[in-house]
């Protein structure tokens, strides 16, 4: 009886099967690092001696939270990084012109079911909405993941979300999550698989979720994870030659908790700073803004351009109100652009950027200031975030950000 997650690190551990609780080996099927903290994971690989990685076929290396390189220390950063690549002969290395981490993985097809993911980032979930068991790890157990191949877990237990009902108008995978959230709080779900199942799931894209899965970690999961069904499937074939086995739940399992969530009368929902889990419905918020960003690996998809180029076409942001626009890859750069995406956002007075992190760590391009406002579709609104630690940062679906670029305030689509 036991869950997807259970089922997934046994395999990888080599056992019949394993419980919650257990502490196991797992062989790890992909790792990944980027700029940001790779060079730290390639420190610690060469303080402890390893000379070698384990499986050059098996590192995926994207450059993408400080591209192009805003800095010495970025450059500096860069260099090692390349020179890493070159050394270890590293097979998938993406350089600055890819895209963000978590969308080029699966975009690309180094993520498929049953896998055991690894990344030097704590929005690696993201990846579950694959199939796959995906978790960020810190830097120095990905040098000896580098090393060996293979890292120590504790298997844990699974909070499985039955989302049912059907969405409203101008509601998102991303209101979902954040009600979810709001109502599970920022350690609701802590070292606990995240599970999300149910009717509205299943009418969901692979890319919503996506959404779901990325911000699993807001609630203190380990991963998040959707069972792979015929949408999944078609998606990975595109993409991917990998084999992969599929791995679902066993309903009856005793470390499995099912929450259920009704999203038929569900708003557009607002996180308010300074927290994740402060979130009200949009009804409720009405803030002026300074910025709106949309982009990052939670909400930068071709849909995400869809829903807000929708909205925006015909309209113009707000005076005294900026917006940039990140796609979060290259593939959904050039696509935006064969659909005249790219040329609502300008007309309509935003910035686009290439494909980056752009402001999501607070140290790159479109940093707010000092008593600033932001709206964003990333996934993190805690203090200085995108900038200054006297800014505020609020967080919505695509479709509140593009209505709000219009309004010069929080608003709904409507």
């Amino acid at each position: 009886m036991p869950t997807m997650s259970e089922k997934i690190l046994a395999k990888a551990s080599g056992n019949d099967e394993v419980e919650a609780g257990d502490i196991i080996i797992a062989n790890i099927d992909v790792a990944m690092t980027h700029d940001l903290t790779g060079p730290l994971s390639v420190q610690s690989f060469e303080k402890i001696g390893a000379e070698k990685v384990w499986d050059s076929t098996k590192i995926v290396i994207p450059f993408d939270h400080q591209v192009p390189a805003d800095s010495i220390d970025s450059a500096n950063n860069h260099i090692l990084m390349r020179e890493f690549v070159k050394k270890q002969n590293i097979k998938h290395f993406y350089d600055v012109n890819a895209g963000v981490c978590h969308q080029i993985l699966p975009e690309l097809g180094h993520v498929v079911p049953g896998e055991v993911i690894v990344g030097a980032d704590s929005h690696t979930c993201t990846h579950g909405a694959l199939g796959a068991f995906a978790t960020g790890i810190g830097s120095t157990d990905m040098a000896m993941v580098f090393a060996e191949g293979n890292l120590w877990f504790k298997v844990p237990e699974t909070n499985r979300f039955n989302i049912t009902g059907e969405l409203n108008r101008n509601v998102y995978a991303k209101d979902v999550i954040l009600h979810i959230i709001g109502e599970m709080g920022a350690d609701g779900s802590t070292y606990k698989a995240c599970e999300f199942a149910g009717d509205a799931v299943s009418d969901m894209s692979v890319s919503d979720r996506m959404v779901l899965c990325n911000m699993a970690i807001e609630m203190g999961g380990k991963t998040g994870l959707v069972e792979p069904d015929k949408k999944t499937i078609e998606y990975v074939e595109k993409r991917s030659n990998k084999p992969y086995e599929v791995f679902k739940s066993d309903l009856d399992s005793p470390s499995l908790n099912i929450i259920d969530i009704d999203v038929d009368d569900l708003e557009p929902q607002i996180a308010c700073p300074h927290n994740v889990d402060n979130v009200k419905p949009v009804s409720e918020v009405d803030v002026e803004i300074d910025q709106v960003f949309l982009g990052s690996c939670t909400n930068g998809r071709l849909s995400d351009l869809r829903d807000a180029a929708k909205i925006l076409k015909g309209n113009r942001i707000a005076n005294g109100t900026r917006m940039l626009v990140i796609p979060a890859s290259k593939e959904i750069y050039l696509k935006a652009l064969d659909e005249g995406l790219i040329k609502i956002f300008v007309e309509a007075g935003a910035l686009v950027s290439a494909p980056c992190c752009g402001p999501c760590l607070g140290g790159h391009i479109g940093i707010i200031g000092p008593g600033e406002v932001s709206l964003s579709t990333s996934n993190r609104n805690f203090k200085g975030r995108q900038g200054s630690s006297d800014g505020e940062v609020y967080l919505s679906s695509a479709a509140v950000a593009a209505a709000s670029a219009i309004e010069g305030r929080i608003a709904a689509p409507e």
